[in-house]
């Protein structure tokens, strides 16, 4: 079929950009804009133009945020026949309370998640967000759209399609693609080095096109490879091969418990009731110990596990503004006592790897340089797929052209029906 190996490569090149390019061309360019999709946010929503906050007090702000959530009734119905017996009308049964926030964020997420009573499976839960002024708690509206982060950030990975997750699937296809276009385009073209500096615009349209493709797509080639290999690596646990809730979910579940028995970190409630201590003073206790290890204090992650339960624990997690990881040092408190429970030990070769790839894709590090050059970056991926292909379209009319063939309709004398 094919006369050498390079000629193979150069016909998977062409198909694989030709089928799954214009899915490529949206994850790039939306890529490109959700590197600031916090600013985005900020301009099309004017009353959150304030000052990035710090994470803000848990008793004076953040509780009574908390308390006000309540899950959407639609969840609450779609849910209902899921239960055993009648639905709560107030859901009081907490399972978490969390907040996270970024050197970029002048508003707070908070998520709050409950437990059902009677629910068929135990482990469903239904769930509710949040975004709050850090200044004073007061709710902010979530029935405007976020362009940043609620639509440019979703197109880039998941197309906004959500029926049977089928966006993450088509883009996670369009992601391996991508690296098999990649490495054949590196075999294809022998002179990479010098296609990195050639760019003809004076020359003839095709030839100009092939420059312009081969220019963006070998200046970019590292960022592309990394960004396409990451993404796929960031949803591949939970969305590509999620045997841990799937096949494996009951060892999975297993594995959990123990795995909470040995850090001291309970894993379920005990059913029995208690009290809340004072979570700021925990908050500045784990400041102090990331201080005393030289550390800055930022905390970017607050979570609250089984709320109102003796089983109950506070962990507080460093913000990632001065290193690659997303958060990272969590302290974890006894909920009733402010007790330490545990101080996370240093991360494994493994963690650390998983860390640095996550963090590195998704940058929430202060970089204003880097982030620029993400941008560059995505948009030269963009560039690269729509030169590829006008060059593809542009040679095939030359080819039909030098055959006396326009394609199909006007070789056959096709014509519109009267």
């Amino acid at each position: 079929m094919f006369q050498n190996f390079r000629q193979a490569m150069a016909w998977l090149h062409t198909w694989f950009g030709l089928v799954l390019g214009f899915v490529l061309m949206a994850a790039f360019f939306f890529g490109a804009l959700s590197v600031f999709d916090r600013e985005i946010d900020r301009w099309a929503l004017p009353a959150t133009r304030f000052e990035p906050q710090p994470m803000p007090s848990f008793e004076r702000v953040l509780r009574p945020a908390f308390e006000r959530l309540q899950p959407d009734p639609a969840l609450v119905e779609a849910m209902r026949p899921r239960v055993d017996g009648p639905m709560p009308e107030r859901f009081d049964r907490i399972a978490y309370w969390s907040a996270y926030t970024t050197h970029r964020d002048p508003v707070l997420a908070i998520y709050a998640g409950w437990e059902v009573p009677g629910a068929k499976n135990p482990d469903e839960q239904l769930y509710a967000l949040g975004t709050i002024d850090p200044r004073d708690g007061s709710a902010l509206r979530d029935d405007q759209l976020k362009i940043g982060s609620g639509f440019f950030y979703p197109m880039h990975y998941s197309l906004t399609v959500d029926w049977k997750n089928l966006g993450f699937w088509i883009v996670g296809l369009a992601a391996m693609a991508m690296l098999a276009a990649l490495v054949s385009g590196v075999v294809m073209h022998r002179r990479l080095f010098r296609e990195l500096f050639t760019f003809r615009p004076d020359r003839a349209r095709l030839r100009s096109v092939l420059d312009l493709h081969n220019l963006t797509g070998v200046v970019a080639l590292p960022f592309h490879f990394f960004f396409a290999f990451t993404g796929l690596l960031i949803f591949a646990s939970t969305y590509y091969f999620p045997v841990g809730h799937t096949q494996l979910h009951d060892l999975h579940e297993l594995h959990e418990k123990h795995e909470a028995a040995a850090l001291g970190l309970p894993h379920g409630r005990s059913g029995v009731p208690a009290g809340l201590a004072n979570v700021d003073a925990m908050v500045a206790e784990a400041q102090r110990r990331w201080e005393a290890r030289g550390m800055a204090g930022d905390v970017g992650f607050l979570v609250l596990q089984h709320v109102g339960d003796a089983n109950g624990y506070v962990s507080v997690y460093r913000a990632g503004t001065d290193r690659i990881a997303l958060v990272g040092q969590g302290i974890h408190f006894k909920a009733d006592t402010g007790e330490l429970l545990r101080e996370d030990p240093p991360a494994t070769p493994a963690a650390r790897v998983a860390e640095f790839l996550t963090g590195l894709h998704l940058q929430h590090f202060r970089h204003w340089l880097l982030r620029w050059l993400y941008v560059l970056g995505g948009l030269s991926g963009a560039a690269c797929i729509a030169t590829g292909f006008l060059f593809f379209v542009e040679k095939r009319k030359r080819q039909h052209a030098a055959r006396g063939s326009q394609g199909r309709a006007s070789s056959t004398h096709w014509r519109w029906p009267r």
